[in-house]
């Protein structure tokens, strides 16, 4: 096998607002790696995006008639996420065959040039049932839902016959065997509790004096906690991530900013983000019912916690409270009185959504944030930025 191509298709993508307005399924991170990361790890291959002919068929998008040629390549639904299990079954496939589950849907095909019908279709050969449970995501929030499961996965694929870099001694640790350390990460004066899952602490990233963290707990390369951290499990910190207060069962895409005190739980918050001092998100209604969260589609049960779903490129001003539930869209300047609506669209300037960021603000805005890590808005991002302003 040459190469592993990502599909879309029957994938559901725009069910994943807002994250996928701005990047392909199989670029969102859950437990430590991106699924993308995840399948070239395990699988051992360079991936490729199929083209859709949409606003995202960008530098690594194919044809899959010309991806292909005289190679043997895996295409794969971009919202599977891969486990040992599933690995092995894909690549014991012959030529022509397809993994599918016991309900009929398919999960990955192994082709060549014989499959290829055009550029967009190919046909369908044998199917071989795999009968083990598939995890995919299908909604923002499966991504804090799934988190602990998917930190221990990676932990164990990222670790496996590796060895932790020494923490130092002013540090207490729970179960140790579990934290794994990267070259470079600083840690001091710190308390790490590793009995209920796993603590992954990425290349020169820095744990500063004083943090209480549970596991699971993944963080990235260069991210930063700041002093006197809270964290429980399961919550992963993205690469270059910066990040104080309170935060439980999170997911922070990378480069995002939440570093000062506010309680972030049960939310997932995309790349570029930043959140303003004492911002702090509600996870549960005050009668204890299950949260209701705007979707493209009308309003769906995300079940009994649920905080806040932010968009890449979005910022709350000091002070915001957000809603139980609340939905906020891509690049967003988020800032008012009292409770955020539960639905903020892109490019809003103020939390009614009722004004609208004018669009080379807002970049320049984008580009300031960015120089701030050492950064720059590249083309790709312009133009998605441009389809998502004229069209959502």
């Amino acid at each position: 096998m040459n190469k592993i191509i990502f599909t879309e298709e029957f994938c559901q993508p725009e069910n994943l607002y807002p994250f996928t307005l701005t990047r392909q399924l199989q670029d969102i991170r859950v437990g430590i790696l991106t699924i993308r990361e995840k399948w070239e790890m395990m699988l051992g291959l360079p991936s490729f995006d199929k083209k859709e002919d949409d606003y995202k068929d960008l530098g690594r998008s194919v044809n899959i008639d010309e991806a292909v040629g005289n190679d043997v390549c895996l295409m794969i639904h971009g919202n599977v996420l891969p486990t040992p299990k599933l690995v092995k079954a894909i690549s014991r496939l012959k030529d022509g065959e397809f993994i599918a589950t016991p309900g009929g849907s398919s999960v990955a095909f192994r082709i060549t040039k014989r499959d290829i019908v055009d550029k967009f279709k190919i046909k369908v050969g044998q199917a071989v049932t795999f009968k083990e449970p598939i995890k995919t995501i299908q909604y923002p929030w499966d991504l804090f839902q799934l988190n602990d499961w998917a930190i221990k996965q990676d932990f164990a694929l990222l670790t496996e016959k590796r060895k932790s870099q020494p923490l130092a001694k002013t540090n207490k640790v729970i179960r140790p065997s579990q934290v794994f350390v990267e070259k470079g990460a600083r840690v001091e004066f710190s308390v790490i509790n590793a009995s209920e899952g796993p603590v992954y602490i990425g290349k020169n990233a820095e744990i500063m004096e004083g943090c209480l963290i549970r596991g699971s707990f993944a963080m990235g390369e260069n991210s930063c906690l700041k002093m006197g951290s809270k964290v429980y499990g399961a919550t992963t910190l993205g690469p270059g991530c910066v990040v104080g207060g309170e935060i439980k069962n999170s997911v922070l895409f990378g480069y995002s900013n939440k570093a000062h005190d506010g309680y972030l739980g049960d939310s997932v918050i995309g790349e570029w983000c930043n959140m303003g001092a004492g911002t702090t998100n509600s996870n549960l209604k005050n009668n204890a019912s299950d949260v209701k969260i705007w979707t493209p589609k009308g309003e769906m049960n995300a079940g009994m916690k649920c905080g806040v779903i932010m968009g890449d490129y979005s910022r709350t001003a000091v002070n915001t409270s957000i809603n139980t539930g609340t939905v906020i869209g891509v690049s967003c300047n988020v800032f008012g009185y009292g409770l955020t609506p539960k639905y903020i669209p892109s490019f809003s300037w103020g939390s009614e959504g009722v004004n609208r960021y004018e669009f080379d603000k807002a970049l320049l805005d984008i580009a300031d944030w960015k120089k701030l890590k050492g950064k720059e808005v590249n083309e790709e991002e312009k133009s998605i930025m441009k389809y998502i302003f004229d069209k959502f």
